[in-house]
């Protein structure tokens, strides 16, 4: 859902780094991480992240010590999905297949630079004991079907 990316100020706020839908989607849960943090307040920062107070977070030492957590809530409090959506923890580890037939790798990243999802597929090892890693735009016209076993890739997307 999101990551503390750091402190902000010195009253225990922390800047979050935001996966999904953003602050409203956020704004929809009580706890987070198995109810060790509670949200008692959160705001857009106007830079595509957000401004997050916890009530377990008293000061800057405490905002300081979080910075790289990422904020989980368990799979039965999210929404159900809509044809054609996903949440990126389902893509995690599937493997990754070309329309051919071939077994390209597993992907082991989602990432999403602003012009929509991109997936990391890593390859498996080759002969020299190194695999290596290509992307590829969650787009229809890449990824043409993907279900919870796998991402079908189409060729021409093939890295």
């Amino acid at each position: 859902m999101a990551a503390v990316a750091a402190a902000h100020g010195i009253t225990g706020e922390v800047r979050l780094k935001l996966f999904g839908e953003g602050v409203a989607a956020l704004k929809g849960y009580q706890t987070f991480n198995n109810g060790t943090l509670t949200l008692k307040s959160i705001k857009d920062d106007g830079k595509g992240g957000a401004l997050a107070r916890f009530a377990e977070v008293p000061d800057r030492t405490a905002a300081e010590k979080l910075r790289g957590t990422a904020l989980t809530v368990p799979r039965s409090a999210m929404p159900p999905l809509a044809p054609g959506e996903y949440y990126y923890a389902d893509l995690l580890g599937l493997a990754a297949q070309s329309t051919s037939g071939a077994m390209l790798g597993t992907v082991v990243a989602v990432e999403n630079f602003g012009a929509g999802d991109i997936l990391e597929i890593e390859t498996p090892a080759g002969e020299d004991g190194k695999s290596h890693r290509f992307m590829v735009p969650m787009r229809a016209e890449a990824v043409p079907e993907w279900d919870e076993t796998r991402v079908l890739i189409e060729d021409a997307y093939v890295g």
